[in-house]
């Protein structure tokens, strides 16, 4: 009984006060261990403020969406002087990164799942979660109307409207098929769970239904050759696992139709992993070679019917078919539909994603902000304010700029324009004298005076640094992270502002602008093989990143009891292989 009471204790302890355990070592089947650190709770007092006086009506904040933007918005916002309602369809966040390791059962899908109640319900701001779809966006009016997600009849209310005085849009984005021909109706995706178990389902059936005795070699190879549409990260890694899950255990229980297994990878571009390192790009296409994974440059799909696919090649047109059991379309990504009506509604018609500022806000609403998948931040040109710029350097009002002058507000220019940081970078140049020198000739750094014209020629091509962020779970994360901090300040930076100067107008801005920090990325190639590609151009290929894939990993899942079921999920996988059950 003392024993019991102990152990009761310390799960208490554990759950009541997690920040109490931020590190964890994983010991392996192999006898490797890994020391995966933990964030789950980083940002609990670092903005945290008292709670508001009685009386005070709080500011009312309508998040939509659980996914990466959303959840970590949620978890970093603890300013208590805000009423938040969350609204989305699923009432959990899904760790994305490991869906392709669902489809083929090396995770469970409950490993990489945590309910939202559970990552709110101990925060010290009010959070209320509403399981429903939002189904339209009134900004005029601060208003958004949505659907309840429960199929029972609720007598004619599972429609409701709600107020906000900020409103979070963190909504994701749907898979983009480009209208082709029968997309929608015969390939699979891999955005969400579901789509994730979806697949897990259909590998199994088609090697059940391939086992069958009365079926030709010609429909048992149809029946086993599984397709993947688009040579990006989520379509690589999914090739990998599905090898792995074919040649480590379902060989090993369909023997009889192991030389009728084909896997084939179309891509449209020269080269898969295109955003990677060409080494990484190099090893990929290699190893997929050598495992007998068929990949397909420069192939196009213009159409897809119930058994067959229609590609066209991309130089010279020539179009082929060929027939598939399975197609997994993992092309990019397209707006909601939501998404496309509210960009109407703002005057952004021709955008493929919801433009905001650098502060994260959607251009003309104020009170409205865009993160994840469904924005994209329209970083402002250097040259659209060099005027401004100018003007605000030039102090004495001479009509000329010295570099002492324009080293009073480098800072501030930095902080506003990043680009301007980044072509110094790539000209390997000391400081912004020796930009402002370059375009006066040989001329001394302290002597150098510019006029407006010269000026506008020394920044004529810093606007040519400027990169649109990738819709990854990274980006996502970091902006929600931002935004709570930016919520958690909000009233102190009404009052002293530290953000750059506003060059267009007077005094600073309330917040430093967004800025995302590239942590680096990865690409599991299978057979216990990982591309690691890590900032300052670390390239690391082989055994040794896939231990440093599984740490990562580990330590950036939400919870610790999620932690712990992938980690279990992992170790059954090295004793007993996957599971090939049918549900």
């Amino acid at each position: 009984m003392r024993g019991y009471t102990f152990y009761e204790r310390v799960s208490r302890a554990f759950h009541d006060y997690s920040s109490l355990s931020k590190l964890i070592v994983i010991s392996t089947v192999g006898g490797g261990s890994l020391i995966a650190y933990s964030e789950a709770n980083a940002s609990s007092d670092a903005y945290s403020v008292a709670p508001p006086e009685m009386g005070i009506k709080k500011k009312k904040v309508v998040v939509l969406g659980t996914g990466w933007a959303g959840t970590s918005f949620l978890k970093n916002l603890n300013n208590p002087s805000y009423d938040v309602q969350v609204i989305s369809p699923r009432n959990y966040f899904a760790f994305t990164p490991l869906l392709p390791s669902v489809t083929c059962g090396t995770v469970e899908a409950r490993s990489i799942v945590e309910p939202v109640r559970n990552i709110v319900r101990k925060k010290n701001v009010d959070i209320c979660f509403w399981e429903a779809e939002c189904f339209k966006i009134d900004a005029e009016n601060k208003k958004v109307y949505c659907r309840s997600s429960q199929n029972t009849n609720l007598n004619g209310k599972e429609e409701f409207c709600m107020d906000y005085d900020y409103l979070v849009i963190a909504m994701g984005a749907r898979a983009n098929t480009f209208n082709t021909p029968g997309v929608e109706e015969n390939c699979n995706f891999l955005k969400e769970v579901e789509d994730a178990q979806r697949i897990r389902r259909n590998v199994i059936e088609s090697f059940e239904k391939a086992s069958l005795p009365n079926l030709s070699d010609e429909e048992r190879k149809r029946i086993l050759h599984f397709v993947i549409v688009g040579g990006g990260p989520t379509g690589v890694e999914f090739a990998a696992e599905l090898h792995d899950f074919v040649d480590e255990d379902l060989f090993k229980l369909y023997p009889k139709v192991k030389d009728s297994v084909k896997i084939t990878l179309l891509e449209a571009a020269d080269h898969i992993l295109n955003m990677f390192d060409k080494r990484i790009t190099a090893f990929a296409e290699e190893k997929f070679s050598r495992d007998g994974i068929d990949v397909k440059l420069g192939s196009m799909v213009v159409k897809v019917t119930d058994k067959e696919i229609f590609t066209k090649v991309r130089g010279n047109g020539e179009t082929s078919s060929m027939p598939y059991g399975m197609v997994v379309w993992s092309t990019g990504i397209a707006p909601h539909a939501i998404i496309k009506d509210f960009m109407k509604q703002v005057g952004q018609t021709n955008r493929r994603a919801l433009a905001t500022d650098e502060w994260l806000r959607v251009e003309g609403c104020d009170s409205i902000y865009a993160l994840g998948d469904c924005a994209t931040v329209n970083q402002r040109r250097v040259m659209e304010d060099i005027a401004a710029i100018f003007s605000k350097a030039d102090k004495d009002n001479s009509g000329t700029l010295t570099v002492k002058e324009f080293q009073e507000v480098i800072k501030d220019i930095c902080e506003r324009y990043p680009q301007v940081e980044l072509y110094l970078k790539n000209k390997k140049m000391g400081d912004f004298g020796d930009l402002l020198k370059e375009a006066k000739g040989d001329v001394a750094q302290d002597a150098v005076e510019l006029n407006i014209e010269e000026f506008k020629k020394a920044l004529s091509e810093v606007d040519s640094q400027m990169k649109n962020l990738p819709a990854t779970a990274q980006v996502a994360a970091q902006q929600g992270k931002y935004l709570a901090k930016c919520f958690n300040r909000m009233e102190e930076a009404e009052k002293n502002p530290e953000g750059p100067l506003r060059f267009r107008g007077t005094g600073r801005h309330r917040f430093q602008p967004f800025r995302y920090q590239h942590l680096g990325q990865f690409a599991p190639l299978g057979g216990e093989q990982t591309a690691a590609q890590l900032p300052w151009d670390w390239v690391s290929i082989g055994r040794s990143s896939q231990w440093l894939w599984y740490s990562v990993y580990t330590s950036k899942l939400v919870s610790w009891r999620t932690r712990a079921l992938v980690v279990s999920d992992w170790t059954r996988r090295f004793i007993f292989g996957r599971d090939s059950s049918g549900i």
